[in-house]
């Protein structure tokens, strides 16, 4: 249960919820940002056994973490430990000189940029509140300070967007030249604002949303990036790894611990999700007790699922013998001549088609709990 070597802590605050957000998020609180920040600490210093002594990864997400009043942050960013990759998410508006300056002299060396899209009509459709020239002045800004690993998120399949708008706003993402970007599918969660007023265009723009990953994949691997997993891209660079060391920890099956309301935490076999009450959250931590949790035992075949699922997002390959016991031969041979799966030396990866189809290929290839394989 000890040796873990990433950390996330979630921050639920925002200026605003975006109309599509399912996260667990917190409008305005400002009055109990640091009050949230030592509750963070404490929970921390209560598995100060769990991580190693230095970190390959923190990570800062959320909500919007750059929203954090500017002592709290600067209280959080020297209260964690040591990495060698310390992201945190911000979204544009909230990106200021003295912002840029704070995340620069406490060691952040990793920006994620949510920008989801150029087209103002766009950002209205999705609840956003900062513009296109927000998002230009926030790079503008974290360049001057000194930030050189920048990554954009974008968004596809927004309603009313159409190939060319996806291209524009490509165009002009790869105008910044981050070192980093994500493009995902856009998903209306049940229960949001998003899904309510636009759950009867979404039909209709799904039938898009393969031409637009295509789309975002042509244009982007002709740009010199790697599409290193189903939704990001890191630019080439002969002297750093610019993929998310933090996220390929994810993806690769490793163990990590997340603090914060809503935060899940996976050690060994266990997973723990703490809950998404603010009040519940501060209460425990300030009598120094453990944060209320949900805990879920995992098996071994469970975390083999979970392992081949996750690896086939990657460009790397995955042991066939490591994922023997929930892999569907019959299945890996029938997509393997489709031409949707490759396997060479022991090893399998998902070929370009495979890729694009992601998830219902993998879904394919996993023996499930309810299933009986033929003998």
């Amino acid at each position: 249960m000890s040796g873990i070597r990433h950390l996330y802590v979630h921050i639920p605050f925002c200026a605003s919820r975006c109309d599509y957000c399912d996260f667990v998020s917190l409008t305005g609180r400002a009055d109990q940002h640091s009050r949230y920040v030592e509750a963070l600490l404490a929970e921390l210093e209560l598995e100060r056994e769990r991580p190693t002594p230095e970190l390959e990864t923190v990570y800062l997400g959320g909500g919007t973490p750059s929203y954090l009043e500017p002592e709290a942050l600067r209280r959080l960013l020297e209260g964690l430990p040591a990495a060698g990759e310390l992201s945190v998410e911000a979204n544009p508006e909230t990106v200021t000189t003295g912002l840029a300056e704070l995340l620069v002299e406490a060691g952040v060396n990793r920006v994620s940029l949510g920008a989801q899209s150029f087209q103002p009509r766009l950002l209205e459709v999705l609840g956003r509140h900062a513009g296109p020239d927000d998002i230009h002045r926030a790079i503008e800004i974290l360049r001057e300070a000194g930030v050189d690993n920048i990554s954009l998120d974008l968004l596809y399949g927004i309603p009313g967007q159409s190939r060319d708008d996806l291209g524009a706003d490509l165009d002009q993402a790869l105008a910044l030249a981050p070192e980093h970007l994500s493009c995902y599918e856009l998903e209306a969660k049940p229960g949001t604002r998003f899904a309510h007023a636009h759950g009867a265009e979404l039909p209709e723009q799904a039938d898009a949303v393969e031409d637009h990953l295509e789309l975002v994949v042509e244009r982007l691997t002709a740009s010199g990036y790697r599409w290193y997993e189903t939704a990001n891209f890191a630019r080439f660079e002969p002297e750093r790894d610019l993929r998310s060391v933090h996220n390929l920890g994810y993806w690769r099956g490793h163990d990590y611990l997340g603090i914060g309301i809503g935060a899940v935490s996976t050690a060994g076999d266990l997973r723990w999700r703490n809950a998404p009450s603010l009040s519940r959250y501060l209460q425990a931590l300030e009598t120094g007790k453990e944060p209320p949790r949900e805990t879920e035992a995992l098996d071994e075949a469970t975390k083999l699922r979970e392992r081949l699922m996750l690896g086939l997002r990657l460009d790397e390959p995955v042991a066939i013998a490591e994922v023997e016991p929930v892999l569907d031969r019959g299945a890996l041979t029938r997509l393997s001549d489709l031409g949707l799966v490759k396997v060479e030396g022991g090893l399998m990866t998902l070929s370009t088609r495979g890729r694009m189809l992601g998830g219902a290929v993998c879904a394919e290839l996993i023996v499930w709990p309810d299933e009986t394989l033929a003998a």
